[in-house]
């Protein structure tokens, strides 16, 4: 295995990196509230990174969405790219990648997944000569992230079938919703929505796959960016004359969650690298999930507490790691629920 990126995958991360940090600050996410910044979208879409990241595999979508969740940046980018994107690219037809492709890659479509499956929603394909392509979609869906953004949203069905619904289209409602971070969240409400089937068998566990690696990533510059805030806090901060970040209580609560980050980092890369090299990585995604959401949740929470009284601030950036990293475990399941499908995942393998 050799995660070292590629050139082009080291270029998309740099000017992901400088976009990023020259826009996504602090008194900008203020004042988008718990919205989309309108702007910084259109500056990723204007530098190409959506397609940067169709282009350089789901490793490079890795590293573009660890840019993403260091500064916390209140984008729909990641969830396009994977419900819309790559869901699309890898699993659309001819027409429907002609069709959906260019709009996804310039930003003028934006893409939300009501996933995983095993809801309330059910499909019926439509009679006729389309009847493989087109088909109804009735229930809803309590919680999609970026829904407010969306114009389009792959709809997971009951039976584990992928569904794209247009949400300006008949049948369709969506309700705004709060969470714990700003994710431009949504309740969406199907009522005999016109939809068109993307894929066929395998094509919803490989999209959730890549969603629950690319969202990993994303915990993985959460983490880094709240232990960066933690360093330079702690380094500068003085407590009887000498910083904090001399106290060995300090250095070892800021050692865990260094190797916690890491953790995320290089199982989200593992199972990237193995989508891209066309290997099974089934059990890695799981893998990258579970340690996404509890190595996650301890990091952000390491990162309150060395933070003192000032983590507890709202004025102060620190805060909006510390929720996002606690959507980002609820969005990639729980690590009790994420846990127990990769024991199922393995039983069922068996001993190779």
């Amino acid at each position: 295995m050799d995660f070292t990126p590629s050139e082009e995958q080291t270029a998309a991360q740099g000017l992901a990196a400088r976009i990023f940090g020259d826009l996504s600050t602090h008194d900008r996410l203020v004042a988008a509230g718990s919205g989309t910044d309108a702007g910084l979208w259109k500056e990723i879409c204007a530098a190409g990174l959506p397609g940067a990241a169709e282009e350089t595999g789901l490793l490079g979508l890795v590293l573009l969405a660890e840019e993403q969740g260091r500064t916390t940046a209140q984008v729909p980018f990641v969830a396009s790219c994977v419900y819309g994107l790559l869901a699309v690219a890898e699993h659309g037809t001819d027409a429907q990648r002609e069709r959906l492709l260019p709009s996804f890659r310039d930003g003028t479509a934006v893409a939300a997944g009501a996933f995983p499956a095993g809801g309330t929603v059910h499909a019926e394909a439509d009679r006729g000569p389309d009847a493989e392509e087109g088909g109804r979609l009735n229930g809803s869906v309590p919680l999609v992230p970026w829904l407010r953004d969306a114009t389009h949203v792959l709809v997971a069905a009951a039976d584990r079938s992928l569904w794209i619904v247009r949400t300006a289209g008949p049948g369709v409602v969506t309700e705004s919703v709060e969470t714990t971070a700003p994710w431009s969240a949504g309740r969406l409400v199907l009522d005999g929505a016109p939809a068109e089937r993307l894929g066929g068998s395998g094509a919803y566990e490989e999209v959730l796959a890549g969603a629950r690696t690319a969202f990993a990533g994303v915990q993985a510059g959460v983490c880094a960016g709240s232990l960066a805030r933690a360093v330079e806090h702690t380094g500068t901060r003085e407590q009887f004359g000498r910083p904090l970040s001399t106290n060995q209580a300090v250095l070892l609560r800021a050692a865990d969650a260094y190797m916690d980050t890491e953790a995320i980092r290089v199982t989200a890369y593992e199972a990237a690298w193995r989508h891209d090299e066309g290997l099974p990585y089934a059990e890695q995604a799981l893998t990258s999930a579970w340690w996404a959401s509890e190595a996650g949740r301890r990091v952000v929470h390491a990162g309150q507490h060395l933070h003192g009284g000032t983590g507890a601030d709202l004025d102060h950036p620190v805060h909006r790691h510390f929720l996002w990293g606690r959507q980002l475990d609820a969005h990639l399941g729980g690590s009790g629920t994420v846990l127990q499908e990769l024991g199922e995942l393995l039983v069922k393998e068996g001993p190779e």
